[in-house]
């Protein structure tokens, strides 16, 4: 009894060992490739399989997912013998899980050394200068061959990245002194263009203000000037509808005598002896400048021009002797002397 349950045991345990590998489940974007008895038979798809126990070998599962695989940095010789040390990034996708098994006997160390020789092969037909600027044209050149060499390994190179390039300490030391000097001239013409568009501006100010002060010089000079030539106008015209006699032209002459001497260089004022002839030619001279109107001319020229003279001589006169009551010359000052002159 004991060795038939222990048989029955020992058929059990085998039934459920069988039936467990029997019986496989691939998780999603898995696959597992099937060998049947050493021959390829076919590839598990994600859910759930069944395979013949101890007959069919299954492998492990591949990923199906986009992997992304970062290298060691590398040494690249460039085009001007400069080794400079370049990290790269590949994204990748495995679209055949029996070519990835069974084409290569390693894929992912497969495209890692595509990688560094293809890049080796880009990055040597390059100076310096271009290998540090032209990253997008490396990363296209080294994805396209990628792509063309792994397509048979059942993988799908999506991308290429340059993650870093490291160029020697010396040349990172010329490049900072080079920035640099490109800044510090950056910084130098910025200077002087704005110097220059400061004094230019500056400049343009100054000449706006000297035409603008120019103009306004100009407009008050000319305004002054028909003011004064107004005023002049006007004091003639009023003279001449007013016919002034000659006695106050008279007696104006005499109230001007004492604005001469009060000059402060004025230490010699002379007055004529004869100063009706003076007045005399005075009012002379007012009669025959100022024009005279027609309303204001008397039909007989000789007669009002003798009558005239008679009244200058006569109100002459009495202005001296009215000027001698009424002026006091030695208000004039101690150094102004009065010498009367005769011609």
């Amino acid at each position: 009894m004991s060795a038939l349950l222990i048989a029955a045991l020992v058929l059990a345990v085998f039934t459920a060992f069988t039936v467990f590998r029997a019986v496989r489940i691939v998780p999603q974007a898995r696959a597992r490739n099937v060998e049947r008895l050493g021959r390829y038979q076919r590839t598990l798809k994600p859910g759930l399989n069944f395979v013949i126990p101890y007959v069919d070998r299954v492998y492990p599962a591949i990923d199906l997912r986009e992997q992304v695989v970062s290298f060691q940095p590398q040494p690249v010789i460039t085009e001007d013998n400069l080794v400079v040390e370049i990290d790269t990034v590949l994204y990748f996708q495995v679209t055949d899980p029996r070519a990835a098994a069974y084409e290569i006997a390693s894929f992912l160390q497969a495209v890692e050394q595509l990688t560094v020789t293809t890049l080796r092969n880009v990055v040597g037909s390059m100076d310096l200068e271009m290998t540090l600027t032209s990253r997008d044209t490396i990363n296209s050149q080294l994805r396209g061959v990628l792509d063309d060499a792994t397509g048979k390994w059942g993988l799908r190179v999506n991308r290429v990245e340059i993650k870093a390039i490291d160029p020697p300490k010396t040349i990172k030391d010329a490049m900072e002194k080079q920035m640099r000097a490109e800044r510090d001239k950056r910084a130098a013409i910025l200077n002087a263009e704005g110097q220059r568009q400061s004094q230019i501006l500056t400049a343009e100010g100054d000449k706006q203000a000297a035409v603008l002060r120019a103009e306004g010089h100009r407009a008050a000079t000319i305004l002054e000037a028909e003011g004064q030539s107004r005023a002049i106008d006007q004091v003639f015209q009023a003279v001449h509808r007013n016919d002034p006699d000659p006695k106050l032209l008279a007696y104006q002459y005499l109230q001007v005598l004492p604005k001469l001497a009060q000059g402060s260089g004025n230490t010699f004022w002379v007055i004529p002896s004869e100063v009706t002839s003076a007045l005399h030619d005075v009012s002379r001279a007012f009669s025959e400048v100022l024009p005279r109107s027609e309303a204001t001319r008397p039909p007989d020229t000789d007669e009002l021009a003798t009558k005239a003279s008679e009244d200058a001589a006569d109100a002459a006169a009495e202005a001296v002797a009215e000027a001698a009551d009424s002026v006091d010359l030695r208000s004039l000052g101690p150094t102004m002397p009065v010498q009367p002159t005769g011609r």
